[in-house]
């Protein structure tokens, strides 16, 4: 009896000690440095339009055109991808949300629509489409599954906003834009931001309890380099990815900069915020064509 217990000892140590080498990094992030830049998932496992990451708390990230365009990706805790969806042809996201329903939307850019995925069934269709729209770039979302989505016009360098009702409506909040990107919610979802790529401006609205939007003012401008997507964390700072230069700026709601993050690779397309309390921050890297993640001392909006 002895014998046997010694050697149920022996393996539940043996077990034990499986486990805790084998926990991946992002399980232990007080061990985590802040600010500073790892790899995520190795480079080239992704297309050159890797974009819109989208943290689910079940624990798993899920980022727009895996090995090729048209398809979504999911991303364990080890970093190790696999193909979750494929589109229908013709189809390209860039940037994907979750709503209340646990179903994910999809800017669709090259179709002109907002597509709906049920993550269950992997069944895609049109939740939205609008032959006004140029090109829908980047979603954000709030509480009552009204979307707003950024809407540029590259080769002319202008763009729109849009809010995408839960009904699939589309009403035109502001047309007449600059190359209109990445697109937030603070956390009290009463200010919303979206940037101008070309023009690399930040601007601020006020949102109304009906989605509708006022007081645009500049809340941030750059003299360098391009804008992407935008997350903001609990306490309502703003992560702004910065294109070409390879860093994300962090900004405080009243507009200060606070901190520039150096990132790996250059090309950083957009961001989402994650892992176990909501302290790391994936970054999609389109040069790179991989992920890269840093650690920060603020949870994401929604954790």
């Amino acid at each position: 009896m002895k014998q046997r217990l010694e050697k149920h000892t022996i393996w539940l140590l043996f077990l034990c000690c499986v486990v805790v080498y084998c926990t991946p990094k992002l399980a232990q992030p007080a061990t985590q440095p802040l600010f500073t830049t790892h790899d995520f998932t190795a480079e080239n496992l992704f297309s050159r339009n890797i974009e819109g990451p989208l943290f689910v708390k079940n624990g798993s990230l899920y980022v727009v055109n895996f090995q090729t365009d048209g398809t979504i990706g999911k991303v364990g805790a080890d970093g190790s991808p696999e193909l979750f969806a494929t589109l229908p042809e013709g189809s390209i996201a860039n940037s994907i949300q979750m709503n209340s329903r646990g179903q994910f939307l999809l800017a669709d850019f090259p179709k002109h629509n907002v597509l709906l995925l049920d993550t269950a069934t992997k069944a895609v269709s049109i939740f939205c489409h609008n032959a006004a729209f140029n090109q829908p770039n980047d979603l954000t979302i709030n509480r009552r599954d009204q979307l707003f989505a950024s809407d540029p016009n590259w080769k002319e360098s202008t763009g729109q906003l849009w809010r995408i009702d839960a009904d699939g409506t589309a009403h035109l909040l502001e047309k007449n834009m600059g190359t209109t990107n990445g697109i937030t919610l603070s956390p009290d979802e009463t200010t919303l931001y979206v940037n101008e790529s070309v023009q690399r401006r930040v601007w601020a609205y006020d949102v109304t309890a009906e989605g509708d939007v006022l007081n645009k003012r500049l809340f941030a401008q750059f003299t360098d380099y391009g804008l992407d997507g935008m997350k903001c964390d609990r306490a309502g700072n703003l992560y702004v990815t910065r294109y070409g230069k390879g860093t994300v700026a962090l900004f405080s709601p009243s507009g200060s900069l606070l901190r520039e993050v150096t990132l790996k690779g250059k090309n950083c397309s957009n961001l989402a915020f994650g892992g176990p309390d909501g302290k790391t921050v994936f970054v999609t890297m389109q040069d790179r064509k991989g992920i890269e993640y840093f650690r920060t001392d603020i949870a994401g909006k929604g954790f």
